[in-house]
């Protein structure tokens, strides 16, 4: 069974996504809302750490989370998903089939 992890605090002024990371394992999604979808952009410091999960991780941004930041969904990590709330849990579930 897989889970679906939650970070909604920035990755520049907490550690949830360094503690979402240390914890969660291979075939798990990662949901970034709120703060947290600044760590799903490309070039930031964290960006290496996610890029590398992405081998054993799904990533998920919301949508209306990131265009409420002023950040283009296509500005984040190649595979990671920018979608509405009810398709990221969905993402999810489809992992455990």
């Amino acid at each position: 069974m897989s889970t679906l992890h939650t970070v909604n605090k920035s990755p520049f002024e907490k550690n949830s996504l360094e503690a979402c990371l240390r914890l969660a394992a291979k075939g798990n999604t990662v949901l970034f809302f709120e703060d947290g979808v600044y760590g799903a952009m490309k070039g930031t410091a964290v960006a290496d750490k996610i890029k590398s999960a992405m081998n054993n991780l799904t990533f998920c941004a919301l949508g209306p989370d990131l265009k409420a930041r002023g950040i283009d969904a296509l500005a984040g990590h190649a595979g990671a998903i920018a979608a509405g709330h009810q398709q990221c849990v969905q993402g999810g579930q489809r992992r455990d089939a």
